[in-house]
């Protein structure tokens, strides 16, 4: 069976006019995305209320506007909760526009979380050794390491961010120098191009979790 219409979730604003159409490529022009975004519902001289408290999980995000906004994830869950209710109502399946974990959120359709995606496509392939993570930010960097650990991985980290001028090739010289035997981009919000000097950076294997989450959608789709 051939389904339709996919929803994008996004945790900042929508559109995503930096994301979907990397997916919309993959996807096909017969598929209809939908997007929502958690911080939608958010008037914008409000929305520094999403800030993240002290030692909080911090997500990175994108506004219309273009500017980045860092987003704590206790504020974050309801706002996703109810964009996600009224996605089930357009669409067969959604994607979440963030590799971060989110356990809590109640759907009553397929949700494919690049997270999960992520990790067992690296558990598969890179069963033991070096892995190398780029990350937007510094505060992320305990975070990502706890969530990537595996008693047979060395998790490496360097920080270079999607939503700004940033030296991802440096950042991947610098992971490949550090013994790195794979590298992914932790964050939806990096594009094909960061990939591409990732590789230059490296000559090393680069994941980007945009276009893998998409490939597994269509694979669900068709």
């Amino acid at each position: 069976m051939v389904r339709s219409s996919v929803g994008v979730l996004t945790i900042g604003q929508s559109p995503r006019t930096d994301v979907t159409p990397s997916i919309q490529s993959i996807l096909g022009k017969e598929i209809v995305i939908i997007e929502s975004g958690g911080l939608d519902s958010i008037a914008d001289e409000k929305i520094g209320f999403i800030a993240p408290e002290d030692d909080e999980t911090t997500y990175i995000s994108k506004l219309r506007s273009g500017n980045s906004i860092k987003i704590g994830k206790s504020k974050l869950l309801p706002l996703l909760q109810k964009e996600l209710k009224k996605l089930e109502e357009k669409v067969e399946v959604v994607i979440m526009l963030c590799t971060g974990d989110f356990p809590t959120l109640e759907t009553g359709m397929p949700i494919i979380y690049p997270d999960k995606v992520l990790n067992n496509t690296v558990k598969a392939i890179l069963p033991s050794g070096a892995l190398g993570l780029i990350i937007p930010l510094e505060e992320q960097r305990d975070t990502l390491v706890e969530k990537w650990d595996h008693p047979n991985l060395q998790i490496i980290t360097e920080v270079a961010s999607p939503y700004e001028e940033s030296d991802v090739t440096g950042a991947a010289k610098s992971l490949k120098n550090q013994g790195a035997d794979l590298i992914v981009l932790d964050c939806m919000g990096y594009n094909e191009l960061h990939k591409q000097k990732a590789i230059k950076g490296s000559n090393l294997p680069v994941i980007l979790p945009r276009t893998l989450t998409a490939r597994i959608a269509a694979e669900y789709l068709f």
